[in-house]
């Protein structure tokens, strides 16, 4: 199993795939469970399983992507499972998932907009400045982002490239600016 960001995701475009949605607790559970299931209920076949299996967090709820991609199943019962067992777990397609909650149609990428980040007039330290960003990333749901952003700061070599690395992850405001937006958004 391995962790995806949700940008990563979008890009999901030329495969399919089942998403389960709302998979709480260890993922690991969460396959081994699956993929036992959809085995006694004929849907794996030839004592295949999902081997490939990507999880990702999105609107506050874990998911899980079982890849398609070479396994031996019978397409129309796991259409039919997905369809009786919905309630319970959320399930959709992938090409679904992605243009009914991503906005992704068919071979079309959804562009990662870099979050707002009010750095303009704080503490110019670089560290500080790494610190608001990789905070501002994280609230967004990009903890991987954030990861990756801190790692190429602290590699840099100069202020002028951390300061370069940074503004590939965010857009850089005024504090002030964000200090107006958020008064508007509580009415004052």
């Amino acid at each position: 199993m391995n962790e995806i960001t949700v940008n990563d995701v979008s890009k999901m475009t030329n495969i399919e795939g089942l998403v389960l949605q709302g998979c709480g607790g260890d993922p690991q559970e969460w396959i081994d469970g699956i993929n036992k299931l959809l085995t006694e209920q004929g849907i794996l076949l030839k004592g295949d399983t999902f081997k490939e299996v990507s999880c990702f967090k999105h609107d506050g709820l874990t998911n899980l992507i079982f890849h398609m991609d070479s396994i031996e199943l019978d397409l129309g019962k796991l259409a039919i499972w997905r369809l009786q067992t919905n309630e319970q777990f959320g399930g959709m397609w992938l090409s679904d998932y992605l243009h009914n909650y991503l906005g992704v149609l068919p071979d079309q990428k959804l562009e990662t907009e870099k979050p707002d980040c009010p750095i303009i007039g704080a503490d110019g330290n670089i560290f500080n400045l790494m610190g608001i960003a990789s905070r501002t990333l994280r609230e967004h749901g990009m903890e991987k982002e954030a990861e990756e952003m801190c790692s190429r700061i602290k590699e840099s070599d100069s202020f002028i490239v951390a300061l370069s690395v940074l503004m590939d992850y965010v857009n850089l405001i005024s504090i002030d600016e964000e200090n107006k937006e958020m008064g508007m958004e509580y009415g004052m």
